[in-house]
């Protein structure tokens, strides 16, 4: 004789999947949409990057607002504990760089860390090392805190268990053009059609 489940299991199970749908959405929140919203409501982004931070960059210069001039730029926040979405993103940069250089352009990529407790810049040089034209930055809890700020970015330390900790943070990567003014963002996991027309317009602007 067949058997069937029980009934009861079934609200059990909507329940579930209730609450995976509101991981999700929470997460697509923090990452993807919220930055982008914070951004807009702002009253224009023309300060965007622009601060008195100091900051130490894997090449041994300083990273400040200055930086950010002199040719096309592009910035992520991040850390090196980041179990998906900035290995993910790194990914994304070494073909981003590998298609411009087809076209005989390239472009400077600068990995902040979002925490600097851990990531120092030796350990930064050696988790972006592998990535043509990225650098990382680091720096003083209160100085990365001076950049988040002028960057307009989201990172917030989220504790785990034995004292442990990981990283809430955006996801996208901000575009400057060559006088270090914002040109755009490219969202995680962006479209290559967009992604292309954010790249085509910071390029040639």
């Amino acid at each position: 004789m067949p058997t069937t489940k029980p009934a009861s299991l079934r609200p059990i199970r909507v329940l579930l999947w209730v609450l995976v749908a509101i991981a999700v959405m929470a997460l697509a929140w923090f990452q993807l949409i919220s930055p982008r919203l914070q951004m807009l409501s702002e009253s224009g982004t023309d300060s965007l990057g622009r601060g008195d931070y100091r900051l130490v960059a894997t090449d041994g210069s300083d990273f400040t607002q200055e930086s950010l001039k002199g040719q096309p730029s592009a910035v992520f926040f991040g850390f090196t504990h980041c179990p998906d979405v900035c290995p993910t993103t790194l990914g994304e940069v070494a073909g981003w760089q590998e298609e411009m250089s087809q076209q005989g352009q390239n472009l400077r990529v600068f990995f902040v860390t979002v925490d600097p407790e851990r990531d120092t810049p030796e350990v930064l040089g050696d988790y972006v090392s592998w990535v043509p034209g990225v650098v990382g930055v680091s720096g003083t809890p209160d100085e990365i805190a001076k950049a988040v700020k002028a960057f307009r970015v989201y990172a917030r330390k989220v504790p785990g268990e034995d004292g442990d900790y990981t990283m809430d943070h955006s996801a996208m990567t901000l575009l400057f053009d060559a006088e270090g003014n914002y040109s755009g963002l490219i969202g995680y996991q962006e479209a290559p059609e967009r992604t292309k027309a954010s790249f085509d317009k910071l390029l040639k602007g």
